[in-house]
């Protein structure tokens, strides 16, 4: 089907390099890569910053010594690119993998659903395995998908990779029926008592939305419903042409880890989070979703819906204590960033493979100082 990417081929790989693919951030596949030089696309100052003050926030990002290599730094301001630089042989026209940035994507989609009324923030969620009379899982509810707050056991950073739940999810025996993996995963906590970042929540969401547009178990029937409106009711009104969700073999959307977008499109999906789901002058997505999305939970306050907050909080990666309370991201693993900060109308893109705690410091500081040489009013 035209925008989908073939999960087959990923299937019939070994496990172990699956695992590879996965560890190192090898998430082209598909797409043929500009041939641009590893330079500034874009560089302008203006606004109280100058350009070269701005050419000196964004060089450490370059530094693979330092953070890992950068597949692309974008920085928007005020609706205007001023900053754009990609690594070697990759181009404007390349499409990059999401990683966990696309939970944020699937939570938009979410929202869409509820403002149509197929959806309830606080009704528990339909799904056949937790049916039974008495399962507690039965009372999970879309807000406790979203918050990353459903109790459902999930080993997300399991020590050895092969017990990772993500791993095996996307990757070895959960891979064919990726929502049947994480739905049948047992209650580890009392749905709402607990944070526990879990990308298989996200699938879990994904089918559901399936459900909702469709009652055919065909995988071509789901895919051709759930991308149809993926097209209709985000990508032509947010302009977001280049983006391709992948779809495993019964035809959900891997929407907590594998979409693919440009850099710009990335952008631009953070600009329109910025102006709280508002395109030229149109309500896209309702911004009392979106200020749902950027609200801190009361599980974790570094969390919202599927979005990070730059707040003191479990496991947070941004960097709380520098810059706005009110910066939120969607975050990827291995240096994923989109990052919005309202106050200084900036959004913020690095793409990239960042591996180590250290390296991960780095890249964070780097990031708390580009958001802060811009003033706020």
């Amino acid at each position: 089907m035209m925008g989908s990417i073939n999960s087959k081929s990923r299937l019939c790989a070994s496990a172990m390099l699956i695992l590879l693919l996965m560890l190192s951030a090898v998430g082209l596949r598909g797409h043929a890569w500009s041939r641009a030089p590893a330079t500034y696309a874009t560089l302008k100052g203006g606004e109280g910053v100058s350009r070269i003050a701005l050419a000196r926030a964004v060089e450490p990002f370059f530094d693979d010594r330092k953070v890992g290599p950068t597949q692309a730094l974008l920085v928007m301001r005020n609706g205007t690119l001023i900053a754009e630089r990609y690594g070697e042989g990759i181009g404007p026209e390349t499409r990059l993998l999401s990683r966990g940035i696309g939970k944020t994507v699937t939570a938009a989609l979410v929202g869409l659903m509820v403002s149509d009324g197929r959806l309830a923030l606080d009704t528990p969620v339909p799904v056949e395995a937790w049916s039974q009379p008495g399962d507690p899982r039965g009372t999970i509810t879309l807000r406790n998908l979203l918050q990353m707050t459903s109790g459902l056991e999930h080993r997300e950073n399991a020590a050895r990779p092969q017990e990772n739940d993500t791993v095996r999810m996307l990757y070895t025996d959960g891979a064919q029926d990726m929502a049947a993996f994480a739905e049948a995963k047992p209650i580890a906590d009392p749905p709402g008592s607990h944070f526990l970042q879990s990308t298989g929540d996200t699938i879990i969401l994904s089918d559901l939305m399936a459900r909702m547009l469709t009652d055919s178990q065909r995988p071509d029937a789901r895919r051709d419903a759930m991308m149809e409106f993926v097209k209709g009711r985000l990508m032509a009104p947010v302009g977001l042409d280049s983006l391709t969700p992948e779809f495993d073999a019964r035809g959900t959307m891997i929407g907590g880890a594998m979409m693919h977008m440009t850099a710009r499109d990335y952008v631009r999906f953070g600009e329109f989070l910025r102006h709280r789901g508002r395109v030229n002058g149109h309500q896209v997505l309702s911004a009392r979703w979106v200020a749902f999305m950027v609200a801190p939970s009361p599980r974790n306050p570094a969390y919202g819906g599927h979005v990070w907050l730059n707040r003191e909080g479990g496991d947070n990666p941004l960097f709380p204590g520098r810059g706005s309370k009110r910066i939120f991201a969607a975050v990827g693993e291995q240096g994923q960033y989109l990052l919005v900060a309202p106050a200084q109308g900036l959004v913020v893109l690095r793409l990239g493979i960042t591996r180590g705690e250290e390296r991960m410091e780095t890249l964070r500081a780097a990031l708390a100082r580009l958001v802060e040489l811009f003033p706020s009013p």
